[in-house]
Protein backbone atom coordinates (compact mmCIF):
# COMPACT_ATOMS: atom_id res chain seq x y z
CA UNK A 1 0.00 0.00 0.00
CA UNK A 2 1.10 3.57 -0.65
CA UNK A 3 2.56 5.39 2.32
CA UNK A 4 2.57 9.18 2.61
CA UNK A 5 4.73 11.42 4.75
CA UNK A 6 3.19 14.82 5.52
CA UNK A 7 5.86 15.97 7.99
CA UNK A 8 7.50 18.16 5.36
CA UNK A 9 4.28 20.14 4.99
CA UNK A 10 3.30 20.32 8.65
CA UNK A 11 4.52 23.84 9.35
CA UNK A 12 2.74 25.16 6.24
CA UNK A 13 -0.74 23.89 7.12
CA UNK A 14 -3.43 26.08 8.58
CA UNK A 15 -3.79 25.89 12.35
CA UNK A 16 -6.67 23.43 12.00
CA UNK A 17 -4.61 21.16 9.73
CA UNK A 18 -5.90 18.93 6.91
CA UNK A 19 -9.68 18.55 6.97
CA UNK A 20 -10.23 14.81 7.30
CA UNK A 21 -13.92 15.32 8.02
CA UNK A 22 -14.24 16.82 4.53
CA UNK A 23 -12.25 13.90 3.12
CA UNK A 24 -14.65 11.51 4.84
CA UNK A 25 -17.66 13.28 3.35
CA UNK A 26 -16.06 13.22 -0.10
CA UNK A 27 -15.37 9.50 0.22
CA UNK A 28 -18.97 8.84 1.16
CA UNK A 29 -20.22 10.94 -1.77
CA UNK A 30 -18.00 8.96 -4.11
CA UNK A 31 -18.94 5.48 -2.95
CA UNK A 32 -22.64 6.20 -2.41
CA UNK A 33 -23.01 7.84 -5.83
CA UNK A 34 -24.41 11.03 -4.32
CA UNK A 35 -21.68 13.33 -5.69
CA UNK A 36 -21.44 15.17 -8.98
CA UNK A 37 -20.56 12.98 -11.95
CA UNK A 38 -21.61 9.77 -10.18
CA UNK A 39 -22.36 8.19 -13.56
CA UNK A 40 -18.59 8.12 -14.21
CA UNK A 41 -17.37 6.35 -11.09
CA UNK A 42 -17.18 2.87 -12.61
CA UNK A 43 -13.38 2.98 -12.34
CA UNK A 44 -13.72 2.10 -8.64
CA UNK A 45 -14.93 -1.38 -9.59
CA UNK A 46 -13.11 -1.65 -12.89
CA UNK A 47 -10.37 -4.11 -11.81
CA UNK A 48 -12.97 -6.61 -10.60
CA UNK A 49 -15.18 -5.98 -13.62
CA UNK A 50 -12.40 -6.49 -16.17
CA UNK A 51 -11.40 -9.71 -14.44
CA UNK A 52 -14.90 -11.05 -15.04
CA UNK A 53 -15.32 -9.74 -18.60
CA UNK A 54 -12.49 -8.94 -21.00
CA UNK A 55 -9.21 -9.82 -19.28
CA UNK A 56 -8.83 -13.26 -20.88
CA UNK A 57 -9.55 -11.85 -24.36
CA UNK A 58 -7.10 -9.00 -23.81
CA UNK A 59 -4.35 -11.45 -22.83
CA UNK A 60 -5.13 -13.64 -25.86
CA UNK A 61 -5.04 -10.67 -28.25
CA UNK A 62 -1.73 -9.51 -26.77
CA UNK A 63 -0.25 -12.98 -27.20
CA UNK A 64 -1.37 -13.01 -30.84
CA UNK A 65 0.29 -9.65 -31.48
CA UNK A 66 3.47 -10.66 -29.65
CA UNK A 67 3.73 -13.86 -31.66
CA UNK A 68 3.61 -12.22 -35.08
CA UNK A 69 4.65 -8.57 -34.89
CA UNK A 70 7.68 -6.53 -34.01
CA UNK A 71 5.62 -3.48 -33.12
CA UNK A 72 2.25 -2.28 -31.92
CA UNK A 73 1.04 1.15 -32.98
CA UNK A 74 -1.32 2.61 -30.37
CA UNK A 75 -3.52 5.40 -31.72
CA UNK A 76 -5.16 7.60 -29.09
CA UNK A 77 -5.00 10.90 -27.25
CA UNK A 78 -5.30 11.97 -23.62
CA UNK A 79 -6.66 9.21 -21.44
CA UNK A 80 -6.65 6.89 -24.44
CA UNK A 81 -2.87 6.63 -24.34
CA UNK A 82 -1.25 8.34 -21.34
CA UNK A 83 -1.98 5.59 -18.81
CA UNK A 84 -0.62 2.85 -21.05
CA UNK A 85 2.42 4.87 -22.05
CA UNK A 86 3.13 5.78 -18.43
CA UNK A 87 2.89 2.15 -17.35
CA UNK A 88 5.06 0.84 -20.18
CA UNK A 89 7.77 3.43 -19.72
CA UNK A 90 7.77 2.89 -15.95
CA UNK A 91 7.97 -0.91 -16.05
CA UNK A 92 9.49 -1.66 -19.48
CA UNK A 93 11.63 1.37 -20.42
CA UNK A 94 13.85 -1.03 -22.35
CA UNK A 95 11.86 -3.66 -24.32
CA UNK A 96 12.78 -7.18 -23.29
CA UNK A 97 14.00 -9.81 -25.71
CA UNK A 98 11.08 -10.73 -27.95
CA UNK A 99 8.93 -7.83 -26.78
CA UNK A 100 7.35 -5.79 -29.59
CA UNK A 101 8.11 -2.08 -29.50
CA UNK A 102 5.04 0.02 -28.71
CA UNK A 103 4.62 3.30 -30.60
CA UNK A 104 2.11 5.98 -29.67
CA UNK A 105 0.60 8.20 -32.37
CA UNK A 106 -2.58 10.22 -32.78
CA UNK A 107 -1.81 12.35 -29.71
CA UNK A 108 -0.80 15.42 -31.72
CA UNK A 109 -0.82 16.94 -35.19
CA UNK A 110 2.89 17.36 -35.86
CA UNK A 111 3.75 16.03 -39.31
CA UNK A 112 7.42 15.78 -38.34
CA UNK A 113 6.72 13.71 -35.21
CA UNK A 114 4.36 11.45 -37.15
CA UNK A 115 6.87 10.81 -39.93
CA UNK A 116 9.66 10.26 -37.40
CA UNK A 117 7.55 7.46 -35.91
CA UNK A 118 7.02 5.94 -39.35
CA UNK A 119 10.79 5.96 -39.88
CA UNK A 120 11.38 4.25 -36.54
CA UNK A 121 8.73 1.65 -37.38
CA UNK A 122 10.49 0.82 -40.62
CA UNK A 123 9.46 -2.36 -42.41
CA UNK A 124 8.62 -4.34 -39.28
CA UNK A 125 5.43 -6.38 -39.09
CA UNK A 126 3.02 -4.42 -36.93
CA UNK A 127 -0.49 -4.30 -35.52
CA UNK A 128 -2.64 -1.27 -34.72
CA UNK A 129 -4.69 -0.63 -31.59
CA UNK A 130 -6.97 2.35 -32.22
CA UNK A 131 -8.54 3.75 -29.05
CA UNK A 132 -11.42 6.20 -29.17
CA UNK A 133 -14.85 6.34 -27.56
CA UNK A 134 -16.37 8.01 -30.61
CA UNK A 135 -13.89 7.59 -33.43
CA UNK A 136 -14.27 11.24 -34.44
CA UNK A 137 -11.59 12.99 -32.34
CA UNK A 138 -9.44 14.65 -34.97
CA UNK A 139 -5.91 13.72 -33.90
CA UNK A 140 -6.40 9.94 -33.58
CA UNK A 141 -8.89 9.81 -36.47
CA UNK A 142 -6.37 11.33 -38.90
CA UNK A 143 -3.59 9.03 -37.65
CA UNK A 144 -5.84 5.99 -38.02
CA UNK A 145 -6.80 6.90 -41.57
CA UNK A 146 -3.09 6.99 -42.49
CA UNK A 147 -2.28 3.72 -40.75
CA UNK A 148 -5.24 1.92 -42.31
CA UNK A 149 -3.76 2.73 -45.70
CA UNK A 150 -0.34 1.52 -44.59
CA UNK A 151 -1.84 -1.75 -43.37
CA UNK A 152 -3.66 -2.26 -46.70
CA UNK A 153 -0.44 -1.71 -48.63
CA UNK A 154 1.48 -4.09 -46.38
CA UNK A 155 -1.04 -6.89 -45.81
CA UNK A 156 -3.64 -6.49 -48.54
CA UNK A 157 -6.83 -8.42 -47.83
CA UNK A 158 -5.46 -9.46 -44.42
CA UNK A 159 -5.10 -5.86 -43.22
CA UNK A 160 -8.24 -6.00 -41.06
CA UNK A 161 -6.75 -8.86 -39.04
CA UNK A 162 -4.11 -6.42 -37.78
CA UNK A 163 -6.55 -3.85 -36.36
CA UNK A 164 -7.78 -3.94 -32.76
CA UNK A 165 -10.35 -1.33 -31.77
CA UNK A 166 -11.01 -0.16 -28.22
CA UNK A 167 -14.21 1.86 -28.32
CA UNK A 168 -17.81 2.22 -27.18
CA UNK A 169 -19.72 -0.98 -26.61
CA UNK A 170 -22.72 -0.04 -28.76
CA UNK A 171 -22.38 3.14 -30.79
CA UNK A 172 -20.09 5.60 -32.52
CA UNK A 173 -18.11 5.78 -35.75
CA UNK A 174 -15.30 3.53 -34.59
CA UNK A 175 -17.69 0.89 -33.24
CA UNK A 176 -19.54 0.88 -36.57
CA UNK A 177 -16.27 0.51 -38.49
CA UNK A 178 -15.10 -2.29 -36.21
CA UNK A 179 -18.33 -4.26 -36.65
CA UNK A 180 -18.49 -3.78 -40.42
CA UNK A 181 -14.84 -4.73 -40.98
CA UNK A 182 -14.59 -7.55 -38.47
CA UNK A 183 -11.93 -5.97 -36.28
CA UNK A 184 -11.47 -7.51 -32.87
CA UNK A 185 -12.81 -4.93 -30.46
CA UNK A 186 -12.71 -4.11 -26.77
CA UNK A 187 -14.83 -1.79 -24.64
CA UNK A 188 -14.29 1.65 -23.21
CA UNK A 189 -16.80 1.39 -20.34
CA UNK A 190 -19.67 3.90 -20.39
CA UNK A 191 -19.15 4.76 -16.73
CA UNK A 192 -15.39 5.35 -16.91
CA UNK A 193 -13.79 8.54 -18.23
CA UNK A 194 -10.63 8.28 -20.31
CA UNK A 195 -8.24 9.50 -17.64
CA UNK A 196 -9.54 6.81 -15.25
CA UNK A 197 -9.47 3.99 -17.83
CA UNK A 198 -6.02 2.45 -17.39
CA UNK A 199 -7.47 -0.76 -15.88
CA UNK A 200 -9.68 -1.32 -18.93
CA UNK A 201 -8.57 -2.54 -22.35
CA UNK A 202 -7.52 1.07 -23.02
CA UNK A 203 -4.45 0.55 -20.88
CA UNK A 204 -4.22 -3.20 -20.50
CA UNK A 205 -3.86 -4.29 -24.14
CA UNK A 206 -0.81 -2.12 -24.92
CA UNK A 207 0.67 -2.99 -21.53
CA UNK A 208 0.28 -6.72 -22.15
CA UNK A 209 1.83 -6.45 -25.63
CA UNK A 210 4.82 -4.69 -24.05
CA UNK A 211 5.34 -7.67 -21.73
CA UNK A 212 3.72 -6.38 -18.54
CA UNK A 213 1.91 -9.04 -16.52
CA UNK A 214 -1.53 -7.47 -16.51
CA UNK A 215 -3.03 -10.25 -14.39
CA UNK A 216 -0.63 -9.24 -11.62
CA UNK A 217 -1.58 -5.59 -12.15
CA UNK A 218 -5.30 -6.31 -11.87
CA UNK A 219 -4.94 -8.60 -8.85
CA UNK A 220 -2.89 -5.91 -7.10
CA UNK A 221 -5.39 -3.19 -8.06
CA UNK A 222 -8.26 -5.17 -6.54
CA UNK A 223 -6.32 -5.49 -3.29
CA UNK A 224 -5.30 -1.82 -3.34
CA UNK A 225 -8.79 -0.42 -3.90
CA UNK A 226 -10.05 -2.64 -1.08
CA UNK A 227 -7.29 -1.33 1.21
CA UNK A 228 -7.99 2.28 0.21
CA UNK A 229 -11.64 1.95 1.25
CA UNK A 230 -10.37 2.59 4.78
CA UNK A 231 -12.60 5.29 6.34
CA UNK A 232 -9.97 6.89 8.52
CA UNK A 233 -7.41 9.67 8.60
CA UNK A 234 -4.87 6.86 8.23
CA UNK A 235 -6.00 6.42 4.63
CA UNK A 236 -3.14 7.80 2.48
CA UNK A 237 -5.61 9.00 -0.18
CA UNK A 238 -7.42 11.06 2.47
CA UNK A 239 -4.10 12.41 3.69
CA UNK A 240 -2.94 13.45 0.22
CA UNK A 241 -6.27 14.99 -0.81
CA UNK A 242 -6.72 16.86 2.46
CA UNK A 243 -3.12 18.09 2.52
CA UNK A 244 -3.37 19.42 -1.05
CA UNK A 245 -6.59 21.26 -0.34
CA UNK A 246 -5.26 22.71 2.91
CA UNK A 247 -2.09 23.98 1.23
CA UNK A 248 -4.11 25.40 -1.65
CA UNK A 249 -6.14 27.42 0.84
CA UNK A 250 -2.85 28.92 2.06
CA UNK A 251 -1.93 30.11 -1.45
CA UNK A 252 0.07 27.10 -2.65
CA UNK A 253 -1.79 26.78 -5.94
CA UNK A 254 0.84 24.92 -7.97
CA UNK A 255 1.78 21.30 -7.27
CA UNK A 256 5.01 19.90 -8.61
CA UNK A 257 5.21 16.12 -8.84
CA UNK A 258 8.78 14.86 -8.77
CA UNK A 259 10.44 11.47 -8.94
CA UNK A 260 14.02 10.24 -8.96
CA UNK A 261 13.31 7.63 -11.64
CA UNK A 262 13.50 8.96 -15.23
CA UNK A 263 11.15 6.14 -16.26
CA UNK A 264 8.42 7.88 -14.24
CA UNK A 265 8.17 10.72 -16.79
CA UNK A 266 4.98 9.58 -18.53
CA UNK A 267 3.35 8.47 -15.29
CA UNK A 268 3.75 12.13 -14.33
CA UNK A 269 2.14 13.12 -17.65
CA UNK A 270 -0.80 10.83 -16.84
CA UNK A 271 -1.00 12.37 -13.35
CA UNK A 272 -1.05 15.87 -14.87
CA UNK A 273 -4.01 14.97 -17.06
CA UNK A 274 -5.79 13.19 -14.21
CA UNK A 275 -5.58 16.14 -11.84
CA UNK A 276 -5.66 18.99 -14.35
CA UNK A 277 -8.75 17.72 -16.16
CA UNK A 278 -10.50 16.66 -12.97
CA UNK A 279 -9.92 19.75 -10.82
CA UNK A 280 -9.39 22.64 -13.23
CA UNK A 281 -12.88 24.08 -13.60
CA UNK A 282 -15.18 26.72 -12.12
CA UNK A 283 -12.07 28.93 -11.72
CA UNK A 284 -10.73 26.43 -9.20
CA UNK A 285 -7.99 23.84 -9.13
CA UNK A 286 -4.36 23.22 -8.24
CA UNK A 287 -2.10 23.53 -11.27
CA UNK A 288 -0.24 20.22 -11.82
CA UNK A 289 3.36 20.34 -13.07
CA UNK A 290 6.16 17.79 -13.00
CA UNK A 291 9.93 17.58 -12.73
CA UNK A 292 12.50 14.82 -13.15
CA UNK A 293 15.04 14.58 -10.38
CA UNK A 294 17.96 14.80 -10.05
CA UNK A 295 18.31 16.20 -13.60
CA UNK A 296 15.90 19.11 -13.08
CA UNK A 297 17.64 20.14 -9.87
CA UNK A 298 20.26 21.66 -12.17
CA UNK A 299 17.66 23.70 -14.04
CA UNK A 300 14.24 24.01 -12.39
CA UNK A 301 15.85 23.52 -8.99
CA UNK A 302 16.71 27.20 -8.78
CA UNK A 303 13.09 28.22 -9.36
CA UNK A 304 11.78 25.70 -6.85
CA UNK A 305 14.28 26.78 -4.22
CA UNK A 306 13.97 30.56 -4.53
CA UNK A 307 11.09 31.43 -6.88
CA UNK A 308 7.57 32.55 -5.89
CA UNK A 309 6.32 30.75 -2.80
CA UNK A 310 3.19 29.34 -4.43
CA UNK A 311 4.59 25.83 -4.94
CA UNK A 312 3.92 22.61 -3.08
CA UNK A 313 6.02 19.58 -3.94
CA UNK A 314 4.96 15.92 -3.99
CA UNK A 315 7.72 13.37 -4.52
CA UNK A 316 7.19 9.74 -5.50
CA UNK A 317 9.86 7.44 -4.06
CA UNK A 318 10.22 3.68 -4.52
CA UNK A 319 11.21 1.73 -1.42
CA UNK A 320 13.10 -0.91 -3.42
CA UNK A 321 15.28 -0.61 -6.52
CA UNK A 322 15.35 -3.24 -9.24
CA UNK A 323 19.11 -3.28 -9.53
CA UNK A 324 22.28 -2.88 -7.51
CA UNK A 325 25.00 -0.60 -8.87
CA UNK A 326 27.91 -0.05 -6.42
CA UNK A 327 30.45 2.70 -7.01
CA UNK A 328 33.89 1.19 -7.76
CA UNK A 329 37.06 2.14 -5.93
CA UNK A 330 39.72 4.11 -7.81
CA UNK A 331 43.43 3.72 -7.08
CA UNK A 332 44.32 7.32 -7.89
CA UNK A 333 41.07 8.82 -6.56
CA UNK A 334 41.57 11.72 -8.98
CA UNK A 335 37.90 12.62 -8.79
CA UNK A 336 37.87 12.49 -4.98
CA UNK A 337 34.98 10.05 -4.92
CA UNK A 338 36.54 7.17 -2.98
CA UNK A 339 34.42 8.16 0.01
CA UNK A 340 31.56 6.66 -2.03
CA UNK A 341 33.39 3.43 -2.94
CA UNK A 342 31.25 0.37 -2.40
CA UNK A 343 28.09 2.37 -1.77
CA UNK A 344 25.17 1.59 -4.01
CA UNK A 345 23.88 4.20 -6.43
CA UNK A 346 20.36 3.69 -5.07
CA UNK A 347 21.58 4.58 -1.58
CA UNK A 348 23.31 7.71 -2.89
CA UNK A 349 20.14 8.71 -4.74
CA UNK A 350 18.15 8.30 -1.54
CA UNK A 351 20.53 10.59 0.34
CA UNK A 352 20.22 13.14 -2.47
CA UNK A 353 16.42 12.98 -2.19
CA UNK A 354 16.61 13.58 1.57
CA UNK A 355 18.95 16.52 1.05
CA UNK A 356 16.69 18.08 -1.59
CA UNK A 357 13.62 17.68 0.61
CA UNK A 358 15.36 19.41 3.51
CA UNK A 359 16.56 22.27 1.29
CA UNK A 360 13.17 22.84 -0.32
CA UNK A 361 11.31 22.82 3.00
CA UNK A 362 13.82 25.31 4.40
CA UNK A 363 13.25 27.39 1.26
CA UNK A 364 9.50 27.57 1.90
CA UNK A 365 8.18 24.71 -0.23
CA UNK A 366 5.76 22.27 1.48
CA UNK A 367 6.87 18.74 0.74
CA UNK A 368 4.78 15.54 0.56
CA UNK A 369 6.51 12.18 0.11
CA UNK A 370 4.54 9.42 -1.62
CA UNK A 371 6.25 6.10 -0.97
CA UNK A 372 5.59 3.13 -3.27
CA UNK A 373 6.79 -0.44 -2.80
CA UNK A 374 8.74 -0.98 -6.03
CA UNK A 375 8.84 -0.31 -9.75
CA UNK A 376 6.86 -3.42 -10.67
CA UNK A 377 3.29 -4.50 -11.45
CA UNK A 378 2.18 -4.20 -7.83
CA UNK A 379 3.78 -0.79 -7.48
CA UNK A 380 2.07 0.44 -10.64
CA UNK A 381 -1.31 -0.70 -9.32
CA UNK A 382 -0.67 0.99 -5.98
CA UNK A 383 0.15 4.31 -7.64
CA UNK A 384 -2.80 4.30 -10.03
CA UNK A 385 -5.38 3.37 -7.38
CA UNK A 386 -3.99 5.90 -4.93
CA UNK A 387 -3.84 8.80 -7.37
CA UNK A 388 -7.28 8.07 -8.85
CA UNK A 389 -9.03 7.88 -5.48
CA UNK A 390 -7.22 10.91 -4.05
CA UNK A 391 -8.06 12.89 -7.18
CA UNK A 392 -11.78 12.17 -6.85
CA UNK A 393 -11.74 13.07 -3.16
CA UNK A 394 -9.77 16.25 -3.74
CA UNK A 395 -12.14 17.32 -6.51
CA UNK A 396 -15.20 16.83 -4.34
CA UNK A 397 -13.50 18.65 -1.46
CA UNK A 398 -12.94 21.68 -3.72
CA UNK A 399 -16.58 21.64 -4.82
CA UNK A 400 -16.20 20.62 -8.47
CA UNK A 401 -17.33 17.66 -10.56
CA UNK A 402 -14.10 15.64 -10.92
CA UNK A 403 -15.47 13.55 -13.79
CA UNK A 404 -16.39 15.99 -16.54
CA UNK A 405 -14.25 18.18 -18.81
CA UNK A 406 -16.47 20.70 -20.59
CA UNK A 407 -13.61 23.08 -21.26
CA UNK A 408 -11.85 20.57 -23.52
CA UNK A 409 -14.43 21.19 -26.25
CA UNK A 410 -13.70 24.92 -26.67
CA UNK A 411 -10.62 24.60 -28.87
CA UNK A 412 -12.21 21.82 -30.92
CA UNK A 413 -15.11 24.03 -31.99
CA UNK A 414 -12.71 26.73 -33.17
CA UNK A 415 -10.45 24.23 -34.92
CA UNK A 416 -13.27 22.55 -36.84
CA UNK A 417 -14.65 25.94 -37.89
CA UNK A 418 -11.22 27.10 -39.09
CA UNK A 419 -10.62 23.84 -40.97
CA UNK A 420 -13.95 24.17 -42.75
CA UNK A 421 -15.63 21.06 -41.33
CA UNK A 422 -19.19 20.83 -42.70
CA UNK A 423 -21.68 22.02 -40.11
CA UNK A 424 -19.04 23.52 -37.81
CA UNK A 425 -19.90 26.88 -36.23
Amino acid sequence: MIQIDLSGAQKFFTKAGPDYAAASRAHEMLTSGSGLGADFTGWLKLPKAILDTELDRIVAAAEKIRSRSGALVVIGIGGSYLGARGAIELLRPVPGKGDPEVFFVGNGLSADAFCDTLEKLGDRDFDVNVISKSGTTLEPAVAFRIFRELLKKKYGAAADEHIFATTDARRGVLKTLADSNGWESFVVPDDVGGRFSIFSAVGLLPMAVAGIDIRRVIDAAIREFDALDLRSSENPAWQYAAARQNLCSKGFGVEILGCYEPSFRFMAEWWKQLYGESEGKDNKGIFPASVEFTADLHSMGQYIQEGPRNLMESVVRFRRSRYSCPVPNSEDNADGLNYLSGRDLAEICGVAADAVREAHIDGGVPNLVISCSARDEEGLAELVCFFELACALSGYMSGVNPFDQPGVEAYKKNMFRMLGKPGAV
